[in-house]
This record gives C-alpha cells, structure tokens and sequence, in this order.
C-alpha cells in the first residue's frame, strides 16, 4: 500500500547568528535529516523530551513551517511550502488539534462559527448546509447540536476538545496532526478523548500523527512509533515490538520511566536514569547525537552519526554499538536481563 504521507530528508534550522555580509553562520537544527511514512488509516506517535523538534516537524507537515532541505509527499504528491495553492488545499487533507483547546478557540465566536469557519474559508455549501454540518460534527463527537450558539467559556476542557476536534473534521480531512492533544485535559477525560479519536479514525479511515511524550498514552494509541533525540530519528517500529524490546539505548532510559499497573513488575524493574549533558541543538556532537549521555558509547559513536538502519524485521534504530551486535550477531544484552 503506498504512504498517505512520505517525508525524506526533511530539515528544519533557525538561525542565530549571521556573519559580515549577512550570512547565517549559526543555526538551531530543530529537525535534522528525518525520514518517514504514515499508511492510510495508520496512527504513528512522535515521542521524545521537550525540545526534540516533535512539533517542530509537525509543523512542517501541516505547511506552517518552510523546511530548510527535504521533501515531503502526500498522497502522492510533493508538497511545495509556500505556495499558497499549496497551503490551501493541504488545510482541506490535513487538519490538527492542539494542546490547549482554551487557547486553540476563539472566546468571542459561538461553537457552532468556530466549527463552521473552515467550510465558510473554503466555499463549502451556503449557511444552512453549514449549519447542518456543524449539528452534525457536534453529534459525531458526543456533544448536543444546541451547543452551537454557546460560546467556549461556557464547556470544561474535555469538551472544549471535542469542539475543536470537529472542527478539526470540517473538511474531511485525511490526515489529522495531534500535538499533545489530551496532555492539558484531566486524567479522567483523557481516556474519553482518545477513545473518540480511535472511534473515529475506525469509522473514517483517518490516520494520525500523533505528537506525544505520555509513553503510556502512545502504547493504547499508536500503531506505531518513531522515537526522536535532538531533531533525529534514533527508533522506529511497531509499538508492540518497540516497548517489548527497544533497541536503542535512548528508547530503554524513556520506557524504563513508563509506571507500570504491577506494582511487583514496577519494583522489580530497573530504572535507567540518564546522566551527562544534553547537548544544544545550536552545537550537536559530530557523531552519534546521543554520544554525551550514552551508557554503551564506544569511539565510533563520536566520530559519525550512525544511520537508521533495520534491526530485527519490524524494527529501525540509528546505534553504532546495539544495532551491529543484533544484526551481525544475532545477540543483544537488554536493561532487564
């Protein structure tokens, strides 16, 4: 089946600094060399710390930020950043929501104007339609259609989510950018929240990038996941096979921290705690961008990056050190053996 959505080599830098001509010398690299796919119907979770470049890269996909190098294709066509027909018919195909549903509303605007807004932008129907399509929306994600003339101050957080989810479906969309879309909400509405999510990606066909750093969140969301250090790829795979067995040594420390429902299992588990310094995104290190916090770091990892290469069948990891002794000799010292 081909990708939905196919990005190659995307890099995102800011500069910071500039020379005697003007020149940029200096550059943050947000995103560095990034390669992925997303199928039809598929839910991929982007995980990593703050600052990694996860939202960055979402950014870049939803046409809000110009990447620097790389290419990145949906259904089969290369998207070309700042042309504005471009942009327009990327807002139809692919929509996101955001962390803070108070802020993502407009507090002046009724609920059913905000849903609305899209399809009036792009000359979908005339007002009545609209407002029939707003009904409908507000139905499909657990909210009563009279809701429309209410304005946002009037719901708690987890419905405010809901609202800006079907606006988020004004325009069928076929591809949905979730950045930390229940990280704001209660604990006890998130699990409504992303269970209306899967819901509807079943009844649509949607597929989601899903930005995340709620690990526990991602194992019950995602088909799959991409785990991301300093604006690279370090892990790719299925989300079963990733948390069974992760291969990089960043993935370990990250699912090592993930509380487990077993308290015994919990106890039993060795915690991995990471120490040295993270390094700037300004100034990364020459070779492996993990080299300075790295338990298993040998002389190869400072002098070159290590590819993202295919370890095992389902699984990718960029690690000098692990990925070699899985595929050249079939044997891997894990954190819990």
């Amino acid at each position: 089946m081909a990708p939905l959505l196919s990005v190659r080599g995307l890099k995102v830098h800011f500069p910071i600094s500039r020379g005697l001509w003007g020149r940029d010398i200096r550059y943050v690299k947000a995103v560095d060399g990034v390669d992925f796919d997303i199928a039809p119907g598929e839910s991929m979770a982007l995980v990593g710390e703050s600052g990694c470049g996860k939202s960055t890269l979402g950014a870049a996909v939803l046409g809000m930020q110009i990447p620097t190098a790389g290419t990145i294709s949906f259904a089969g066509e290369e998207v070309r950043h700042g042309e504005r027909q471009t942009r327009i018919r990327l807002s139809r195909d692919i929509q996101t929501v955001f962390q803070d549903p108070v802020s993502a509303l407009n507090p002046k605007m009724s609920v059913g104007d905000s849903i609305a807004e899209p399809l009036a932008i792009h000359g979908v129907g005339d007002a009545k339609s609209r407002a029939e399509r707003v009904a409908e929306l507000l139905s499909l994600v657990g909210l009563h259609p009279q809701h429309a003339e209410r304005r946002p101050n009037a719901f708690s957080g987890g419905q405010r989510q809901r609202i800006v989810i079907a606006r988020a479906l004004a325009l069928q969309p076929k591809l949905l950018i979730l950045d930390e879309p229940v990280s704001a909400l209660d604990v006890s509405i998130r699990s409504q929240i992303l269970n209306l999510l899967l819901d509807l990606q079943r009844r649509f066909g949607l597929s989601y990038l899903f930005i995340s750093h709620d690990l526990s969140v991602v194992r019950h969301f995602a088909d799959r996941v991409a785990v991301m250090y300093l604006g690279k790829l370090v892990e790719t795979g299925p989300t079963e096979a990733v948390f069974a067995r992760p291969v990089h040594p960043y993935t370990e420390a990250l699912l090592s921290a993930v509380p487990l429902p077993d308290p015994v299992a919990q106890r039993a588990r060795k915690r991995i705690v990471l120490t040295g310094d993270l390094p700037s995104p300004a100034n990364p290190p020459a070779g492996c961008s993990f080299v300075t916090r790295c338990p298993l770091a040998e002389e190869i990892c400072r002098q070159a990056p290590p590819p993202l290469v295919k370890v095992g069948e389902k699984q990718q990891a960029a690690c000098h050190v692990r990925a070699y002794r899985i595929n050249e000799e079939g044997t891997i010292a894990w954190a819990e053996d």
